[in-house]
């Protein structure tokens, strides 16, 4: 059994409830963490101490989630295997292609995606807007994806809502369009190689985590960041552009130089989409199947002794 941990997508405190069902099963369980925090709150610290002690093989995204799991979780002497997040195989396209399909030919396109919550930061993107669009009025911000269902139970499209707001009191209006919608995979492929800079605005240092920066590298996109762990390590080497958090300016700056140079976007959309061959669903899911009959093999190792003992 694989479970994919993140604590916000499971029922009762910080997703407690994922425990019982781990408690039931039956078969081996390979859990890989998508959130690894250096102060985690006691139940954070719990719920994945937990987990541990009810895994077959603890599974990181990124390497750096082993120094906080060894001292702030006290899991020292687990072994954690690292295995990058997945994502969708796709051709390395000319961004122009693929714009006539939503409406954006003769547009420049920035693009962020995923299920809207405050927690993404997109304000801070919508602030940069008028200095990026002084530099290219041609440019349009699409902002895609459904918004999280547990900022719907909470304070359902306030968030949405603050953002359109916010683009009119700037006067960018026009230059924001947003998809309120869950995108299917194809959809979403499509959308991505027609963007020809990605924009990740997130907060949080210590998110290690995030899928939708790799699709975004994955297709090939020049990629703006805040440096975040997981885009700390991704956008190594020349695979993307960091700027500091809470910099409106910076990533104006940045995004601005991306779309009035062609040449460089290129380069480095062509760096990341080269670094990313090894995170494809393809590759990733290899290395599962590895792991899943490296478990198995073990469970069934141990069932075979029992049942001999027993005899």
């Amino acid at each position: 059994m694989s479970l994919q941990h993140e604590h916000g997508i499971f029922g009762g405190t910080d997703g407690e409830y994922i425990l019982d069902f781990a408690g039931a099963l039956r078969v081996p369980l390979v859990t890989t963490l998508h959130t690894v925090l250096r102060r985690p709150s006691e139940s954070h610290r719990n719920i994945v101490r937990e987990l541990a002690e009810r895994s077959a093989r603890l599974v990181a995204i990124n390497p750096r989630a082993r120094v906080p799991l060894e001292h702030a979780y006290g899991l020292a002497g687990v072994a954690v295997q690292v295995i990058p997040h997945g994502i969708p195989d796709l051709p390395l396209v000319p961004p122009d292609s693929p714009k006539a399909a939503f409406g954006l030919e003769g547009r420049r396109v920035v693009l962020s995606f995923g299920l809207l919550a405050p927690s993404k930061n997109l304000d801070f993107a919508i602030r940069a807007l008028p200095s990026v669009v002084a530099a290219d009025p041609s440019i349009v911000y699409v902002i895609a994806g459904a918004t999280h269902p547990g900022e719907i139970r909470a304070n359902g499209e306030a968030y949405r809502h603050s953002l359109r707001d916010l683009a009119d009191e700037l006067g960018v209006s026009t230059h924001v369009r947003f998809i309120d919608r869950f995108l299917p995979a194809a959809e979403l492929g499509e959308l991505l190689l027609a963007a020809d800079v990605y924009v990740v605005p997130y907060q949080h240092e210590e998110q290690i985590s995030s899928g939708t920066l790799a699709f975004a590298l994955g297709s090939g996109t020049a990629v703006v960041s805040t440096p975040f762990w997981h885009a700390q390590e991704l956008l190594a080497g020349g695979c993307g552009l960091l700027v500091p958090f809470g910099d409106a300016s910076a990533l104006a700056r940045e995004v601005a130089y991306l779309l009035t140079h062609d040449r460089e976007r290129d380069e480095i959309r062509r760096r990341a989409y080269a670094a990313t061959r090894g995170m494809t669903w393809p590759a990733v899911g290899e290395q599962y199947v590895s792991i899943f009959a490296e478990v198995t093999e073990a469970s069934r190792s141990r069932s075979g002794r029992a049942a001999v003992m027993a005899g």
